[in-house]
Parts: C-alpha cells; structure tokens; sequence
C-alpha cells in the first residue's frame, strides 16, 4: 500500500486518519497500519527522504496484547509492505 504523509491545517489539526498515513507530531513519527491499526515510531529509526516519503527500521510490529500481533511489516518510501 502506498501511504500518504499528512500535516496539520491552518489550525492545527490533522485530517480525517485512513490506513496508510504517516505523519510526525511533537517530534515523534505516528502511522496507521494498512489494516487500520495505530501505531507508535517513537522506538524507530526514521529517514525522511525528498519527495516527503519515509523509511522506517526496524519492522513495524503492532500487538493487541503480548501475544497477538495485528500487523508486521515494513514502510519502506512511503510503501507499506507486509512481513
């Protein structure tokens, strides 16, 4: 999936959330997984490149609970990949 990096408005705020989106807020890079899912990159290593697009590492692994992991994979440019 390709996602979209998003920014607040003139006010401030930020626009409807869809699966995809990225964006940074007080310092700290936020994403919805392709399934819908939030989630923090606060503990990641982020590269932005020049077309606005990022590359996070390690893998995004996102749990419901210790033992029930909802999504995994990459963003990689911009592109979400599944593990």
């Amino acid at each position: 999936m390709i996602g979209r990096r998003i920014g607040p408005d003139e006010n401030g705020s930020l626009p409807m959330l869809q699966p995809g989106d990225f964006w940074i807020y007080d310092g700290i890079w936020h994403g919805i997984t392709p399934n819908d899912y939030p989630c923090n990159l606060g503990n990641h290593t982020v590269i932005e490149h020049e077309d606005n697009s990022i590359t996070v590492s390690p893998s995004i692994r996102v749990s419901i609970s210790n033992t029930e992991d909802v999504w995994h994979g990459y963003l990689e440019q911009g592109v979400w990949k599944e593990c």
